[in-house]
């Protein structure tokens, strides 16, 4: 392969690498267990097997923007800049990803979001300087983050206060807005952690 050949795969490959890391780590930080399936939902939520598919396809995307636009740049100062864009941006999707999963902490995620939208926005309006097909390849991730942190806040809404203890209104038994009950599971676990409080002295566990 010789030199030119190797320049013009180097960037889609490295952007390609970088998606499936990405997608790969924010896998492993979504937890779906009794806590998430124990939560309140909106009527309007999508299936859980969608949102897989759905972040495949905007990595993907957003693969193919990242090497486009590194290409049309020219100079070492916009292309670092444009990885340094990508990399905040990939910081603050973990970074949601860890606060409402693994923090168990939906309004953290909520008040973090807003900083995701934006760096998504900065991330069009930079990259259409060197090749608008790359900021339109953007704008599906702009949209299902819009519409992530509609259901975040739903979430909040429906939940909320959340603290280090189980949200006090969600009781065994209660339906959501669609009927359905708090598994039986999620009961037990609640159980275990309010027992556990109360032999620490009341100390609250998120774990």
């Amino acid at each position: 392969m010789t030199a030119t050949r190797r320049a013009h795969w180097k960037p889609i490959a490295t952007a390609a690498l970088a998606a499936m890391a990405v997608a790969g780590l924010g896998a492993w930080v979504t937890q779906l267990g009794p806590w998430y399936y124990g939560l309140r939902e909106p009527a309007w939520k999508p299936p859980d097997w969608l949102f897989g598919p759905a972040w495949t396809l905007i990595f993907a995307l957003s693969a193919i923007a990242g090497a486009l636009a590194w290409r049309a740049a020219k100079s070492s100062h916009a292309r670092l800049l444009i990885v340094g864009l990508f990399a905040v941006n990939i910081n603050l999707n973990i970074l949601w990803s860890g606060l409402f999963f693994r923090l168990q902490r939906p309004d953290y995620a909520f008040a973090e979001v807003g900083l995701l939208w934006l760096s998504i926005v900065a991330l069009i309006v930079f990259l259409r300087r060197y090749s608008t097909m790359a900021a339109w390849l953007l704008v599906p991730y702009l949209a299902w983050v819009t519409f992530a942190g509609a259901l975040n806040h739903a979430v909040v809404r429906l939940n909320g206060p959340f603290t280090d203890a189980w949200p006090a209104h969600r009781q065994c038994g209660a339906d959501d807005d669609r009927g359905r009950g708090v598994p039986q599971q999620s009961c037990v676990r609640h159980a275990a952690r309010n027992s556990r409080s109360e032999m620490d002295g009341g100390r609250g566990d998120i774990t």
